[in-house]
Order: C-alpha cells, then structure tokens, then sequence
C-alpha cells in the first residue's frame, strides 16, 4: 500500500510455520483492526479461545516480532500491539524448507478466507437489504502477462489505500462504515505447458 502503512516480511521457516497457525493469524488481525489488546479482551473478541490459549499465542508470536508488549498491565492483563500493519512472504523461495513452510501457511490462510467466507453465508440473513447486495464474491477472466498481473494488482491496492487508511486515521468515519474484508485471488485457471501431458491442448 503506502510507505506510512509498516510491514513485515517473513523469511524465517520458524516464523512463517509459527504464523500459519489460525489462533495467531486471528490475535494478529485484531491487533491491527483495534489496537492494543490484553489476552482476556482478545479472547472475549475472539469467542473461540481461552484467555490462557491467547496469552500463549501472543508470546509465541512476540518470539518473531510480529507483535510486542504496548507497556502497561500485568501477567495476562499487559496489552499487546501488533508490530506492522500487513504481513508479507517471498511467495516462491528457492531455499527447500522456507519453501515448505510458505505452502504451509498459504494454505492456512486460504483455508481461513473460505472460513470466513462460509461464516458470512451462513449469517448474511441477519445484515439488511444494502448490504446484502454489496457484499459478495465473484470472478472475472483475464488474459494477462506475469507482468500485467502484477501492474493489476498494484492499481487494485492503490485503488485501496485511502479505505485501508481510514481504519487507523484519527477522526470520524462515514456513518454506516463497516470493516469488510476485500479478498483478493489471482490464479492461473490453466496448467504451466512443463505440467501438461505431451499433446495435451493449452
């Protein structure tokens, strides 16, 4: 997004295969949507852990920087803080074990979109008309080169930037505002020619 929006970038095996865990990559969203919390408020937010089960988590993952103490409180009662706002990976390292653990934890965070996913379906009942027509999925073909792929994506999150900067900019926000989680897939519907059986048709 923007250089006043921190990142971290994970390239320790321990570390990605640490954040891979659904627990973690929860406690890490609601440190970035709603700032410090302590274990028993991320649990009571969290609805599925207890506060003993997020203390943990917060420990293990203050031990790869991607949260830290805020100051203040004890023992379970301390806020913690995450330490950027996004998290990124190299999506294809050449080392052999980093390479197992990023498939590992891309495969944990897709799991966790159709979770939510799945969840809202099952649940849209209950929001109104509106946004029951704005929110949603769907997809759209397109004929791209790897580079044009990646110019696309870059234009989407500058497109973004502003909403995303609203989440954690002073001041007022628009009235009926919610937080929406805008998914983001790009994926290839046809096989490299390498993994197509000699004569097989593109």
């Amino acid at each position: 997004m923007s250089d006043e929006l921190s990142a971290i970038r994970l390239t320790d095996p321990r570390a990605l295969r640490a954040y891979a865990h659904p627990t973690r990559m929860a406690l890490v969203g609601l440190l970035r949507l709603h700032g410090p919390l302590t274990a028993t408020r991320a649990a009571e937010l969290l609805g599925t852990e207890s506060v003993a089960s997020c203390s943990f988590h917060l420990r293990q993952l203050a031990k790869y920087g991607l949260v830290e103490e805020a100051g203040g409180g004890r023992g379970r009662e301390k806020p913690w803080r995450a330490t950027a706002a996004f998290t990124s990976w190299d999506a294809s390292p050449a080392d052999p074990e980093q390479a197992a653990a990023t498939e590992a934890l891309q495969r944990a965070v897709l799991d966790g979109y159709l979770a939510r996913a799945t969840d809202w379906l099952l649940h849209r009942g209950a929001d109104g008309a509106e946004w029951r027509e704005a929110a949603g999925f769907g997809d759209t073909a397109v004929l791209v080169t790897a580079a044009e792929l990646a110019e696309l994506d870059a234009r989407v999150e500058e497109l973004l930037r502003p909403y995303v900067e609203r989440l954690t900019a002073p001041g007022p926000r628009p009235e009926g505002a919610r937080t929406v989680q805008l998914v983001r897939l790009a994926l290839p519907t046809d096989r490299p020619a390498t993994d197509r059986p000699a004569g097989e048709a593109p």
